[in-house]
């Protein structure tokens, strides 16, 4: 994967952010030397190779540490099942099996709701709020007090943005048409849908395409049109629905061992960090550019683009609700995280309808007359 300026230039500016000076002398030198020990660590992703963007992103970051030690720090991505299964991923980093992954921190969700916070919720945050939250909200502060009790260090890894809510055999018209939908779905989304008596599915992405067309389920969601296209779903399930109201700004994070981020010298941590916020920042642009193209081509290609009905987003805003209050009941964490999340989430929408909508609006309707 290319970046967008040299990587001669991006290992000295992150050499400087570790290190602190340039120029250093020869007994300066060495003391450096001696504080940048030699590393290999094993990175495992959840992605599959062939999703560029998705594993591209561990491959790139191992690429930016290594060139930023001279070497001297290198992470080794690896696919799933090269050591761990996606669903293990957290708790292989956790158990020290593995000193990183690559993944969204929603496949921690079945051992504590929380982690699904950080990822995305259905009716949570766009990319833009999610991102800010994190990095300039606090959030950053609550989620590491909650990994710290499971051995864990993240960082932000990147965000899809706003996803597709899926492909369909048939065009879901009303609350009617989800009674009894066997739906490749999981996380919170899948409980959100429940209610309306959705059956979820747990299926891997490579697999989606064979139980569409077997007929074993009766739509799926998947990501977006640049990942989607991939697997070739509008052959068999032509409805494109949108939104994706359970994931409208996923962020992904890079998890690190605790005590292997205890045992990092600030060098290392100053410079992990450094190339994390750069690939996180790359993945976003990345679909952002790449996903116009690719829907032109789906919709080309038989993709029929349908609206989620208004009725059937607002009656999951109101089962998202009832299920964040049942968790927020029984997990005191949830219950203080969630929280924060709507406080911030109210104020940025504030910001968004008065200058962000009202420009983004205005444009959608100017663009066709250039």
């Amino acid at each position: 994967m290319t970046t967008s300026s040299s990587p001669t230039l991006k290992r000295r500016a992150l050499l400087a952010a570790g290190l602190g000076a340039a120029g250093l002398g020869a007994s300066a030198r060495e003391a450096g030397a001696q504080a940048m020990p030699e590393l290999r660590w094993r990175l495992s992703s959840a992605y599959a190779k062939n999703l560029d963007i998705l594993f591209g992103a561990a491959e790139t970051l191992g690429r930016l540490v290594g060139e930023a030690t001279d070497g001297r720090f290198q992470i080794q991505a690896a696919g799933p099942g090269e050591p761990v299964p996606p669903e293990g991923l957290i708790d292989a980093v956790a158990a020290g099996t593995v000193e990183m992954g690559h993944g969204p921190a929603s496949l921690g969700a079945g051992k504590d709701p929380v982690f699904a916070l950080a990822t995305a919720i259905p009716f949570g945050l766009n990319a833009r709020g999610q991102n800010a939250w994190w990095n300039a909200g606090g959030a950053a502060d609550l989620f590491g007090e909650v990994f710290a009790k499971y051995g864990l260090v993240a960082l932000p890894g990147g965000n899809t943005g706003a996803q597709m809510g899926g492909w369909f055999r048939k065009e879901v018209k009303g609350l009617a048409d989800l009674q009894g939908l066997k739906f490749r779905i999981g996380g919170l989304g899948g409980q959100v849908l429940t209610k309306f008596g959705v059956v979820p599915q747990q299926i891997a992405g490579p697999e989606i395409y064979a139980a569409l067309e077997a007929k074993r389920i009766d739509a799926a969601e998947w990501i977006g049109p640049y990942d989607d296209e991939r697997l070739g779903l509008q052959k068999v399930a032509p409805i494109y629905h949108y939104p994706g109201f359970w994931e409208g700004g996923a962020m992904l994070h890079f998890w690190i061992n605790a005590e292997r981020w205890k045992s990092l010298p600030k060098t290392y941590r100053a410079i992990l960090q450094g190339a994390a916020a750069q690939v996180g920042a790359e993945v976003q642009a990345r679909y952002d550019a790449r996903n116009p193209q690719a829907l032109r081509r789906l919709v080309a290609g038989g993709a029929q683009l349908r609206p989620f009905p208004q009725d059937v987003m607002e009656a999951a805003l109101k089962n998202a609700n009832d299920v964040y209050g049942e968790m927020a009941a029984k997990n005191a964490d949830f219950r203080r995280v969630y929280e924060a999340m709507k406080t911030f989430r109210n104020e940025a929408y504030l910001w968004f309808q008065v200058a962000e909508y009202t420009y983004d609006n205005f444009m959608i309707r100017a663009r066709a007359r250039g």
